[in-house]
């Protein structure tokens, strides 16, 4: 890879970008502008971004032509620190041809072991059971207390099948489930390779015992998950989703759950976020919720760093993006 022939100026939208991206791109001929607020603040970023020759935009606020209009005609390229684009208006990049990255692939195996710990805490009351020991109500004399569902000889459903998806599906095929369905638009060629059959988003909803949703959040799939969904699936089933929260209809979430429509639930994603504090989901025992940890793990939140930082150097060098968004 050739190296930048002069000095560039990059933005950096968070002060927490870890050390070794920003390291790379001052090896590289960067002058690294980095935002201090935390969370970040759009006023400082509209403030230092204006002649920058790149972004790095390492947090889900909306970057639109309001960004790209502070910066400058000079820009010359943008890349997330993030699989999920669903917060970049990628109409405007188009129009403008400003290259556009991110980060997917690298955030697969963190999810996929977050996702199947999600499965189990939901699928065998982790919070409730927290709660009983809390209340002191352990009633471990009765033989049928605290009752869960066991990921073993069960139907494992998945709305997306990419690389998330397939890297929990990988981890699944020693558990001994019963089978794996996947619904998509389009069958994988790949999907021989996971034991998993392609089926009707109606037969996803009626057959799973575990329904993780890993797909992308668009005008599509937008609450895809709602009161017309639950009602397809199980009483037994357990619900996961480690995607956007928007894929879901948390109203009818609720419901579900307080109605016994569905078993549990397993978020690590909501709308908003953060989620408040006074939500009716966290007051529910058969739904777990975590604060969008997916990609929280040092060895991956490095991986994006990096990827995020090359994806800008080869811009900068007139090479295409290792993971161009579009």
């Amino acid at each position: 890879m050739s190296r930048a022939t002069r000095a560039f100026k990059v933005l950096i939208s968070h002060p927490n970008v870890p050390a070794p991206a920003l390291e790379l791109l001052r090896s590289r001929g960067a002058e690294t502008i980095i935002c201090q607020s935390v969370p970040p603040s759009r006023e400082e970023i509209l403030q230092k971004v204006p002649g920058v020759d790149a972004i790095y935009w390492a947090h889900y606020q909306p970057l639109n032509a309001g960004i790209l209009d502070a910066a400058g005609s000079q820009l010359r390229c943008v890349s997330t620190m993030s699989s999920g684009i669903d917060f970049v208006d990628i109409p405007e990049f188009q129009k403008r041809r400003i290259p556009l990255g991110h980060t997917p692939g690298v955030v697969k195996n963190s999810v996929a072991d977050l996702a199947i710990g999600l499965m189990i805490a939901a699928g065998r009351h982790f919070h409730a059971g927290r709660t009983e020991i809390e209340r002191s109500q352990w009633k471990i004399e009765q033989i049928n207390w605290m009752m869960g569902q066991e990921i073993r000889d069960s139907v494992i459903g998945f709305f997306g099948f990419g690389g998330i998806s397939q890297a929990i599906a990988k981890r699944l095929q020693c558990w001994d489930v019963a089978k794996i369905l996947y619904h998509t638009r389009t069958r994988k060629e790949n999907d021989g390779d996971f034991k998993a059959e392609h089926v009707s988003f109606e037969k996803l909803l009626q057959e799973s015992d575990f329904l993780v949703v890993a797909a992308p959040l668009t005008k599509e799939t937008r609450e895809k998950f709602n009161a017309k969904a639950f009602e397809l699936m199980k009483p037994s089933s357990v619900f996961v989703n480690v995607a956007r929260g928007g894929l879901v209809n948390q109203t009818d979430l609720h419901d579900a759950l307080t109605s016994g429509r569905i078993f549990a639930a397993g978020l690590d994603v909501t709308t908003p976020e953060p989620l408040p504090a006074n939500s009716p989901l966290l007051k529910l025992p058969n739904c777990v919720i975590l604060p969008h940890m997916g990609t929280q793990t040092m060895k991956t939140t490095i991986e994006m760093s990096l990827l995020a930082a090359n994806n800008i150097l080869n811009a900068i060098e007139g090479q295409p993006m290792i993971k161009p968004a579009y």
